[in-house]
């Protein structure tokens, strides 16, 4: 048995050197080996997700989620759909954002005497969700939204909006001007 497990990890570690050399050369980039072994694109489709949308295989998926168009979903990424979520077509849920839509404050702080809260969670199309966000349960970001790296988002955001910090406040305006996008911050000229 020893013999047997120590072939199959010799296989492994084989396979790992194998399709982390052929991703360097493709991709200039390396990734952990479940990464390479799982096409992205496929696991999105079997999700029942939009056309050209991609999931990395370390994004935690929890209930009814519902995600549009050419997303793309980053690694160590948690959408919770307990409550019921939905994202658009065109976003970028950056490494490591956490989108819920249920809590456990009270339960826990009732000794589960309180239900879980659950209220569905949304977010519009053509936005940017930073890295290491918080997006609370029940929150609705609309249309052409930049939500900034570790943002705590625990309001609506309305549509061509940005928005930054803990808790979240909005700070400027994305704007289309033909095909180009141009963000304007509160206070610039």
């Amino acid at each position: 048995m020893v013999d047997r497990i120590s072939q199959l990890r010799d296989r492994l570690q084989s396979l790992r050197q194998e399709l982390g050399k052929s991703m360097r050369q493709e991709w200039k980039r390396d990734l952990p080996f479940c990464e390479m072994l799982f096409n992205r694109w496929e696991r999105a489709k079997e999700l029942g997700f939009g056309e050209g949308t991609s999931v990395y295989q370390s994004c935690h998926i929890i209930g009814d989620v519902h995600v549009g168009e050419h997303t793309w979903i980053g690694p160590f990424t948690i959408l919770d759909g307990s409550g019921g979520l939905q994202i658009g077509s065109y976003c970028s849920i950056s490494s490591g954002a956490q989108i819920y839509s249920h809590n456990t404050v009270r339960w826990a702080l009732s000794g589960g005497v309180h239900e879980y809260e659950r209220k569905p969670t949304k977010i519009g199309n053509c936005c940017y969700i930073g890295a290491q966000s918080v997006v609370s349960m029940g929150v609705s970001i609309g249309d052409h939204c930049l939500i900034g790296v570790n943002a705590f988002v625990n309001r609506d955001i309305p549509d061509h909006k940005i928005a930054f910090g803990t808790p979240c406040r909005i700070v400027g305006t994305v704007k289309q001007v033909g095909e180009s996008v141009v963000l304007a911050f509160d206070g610039d000229e």
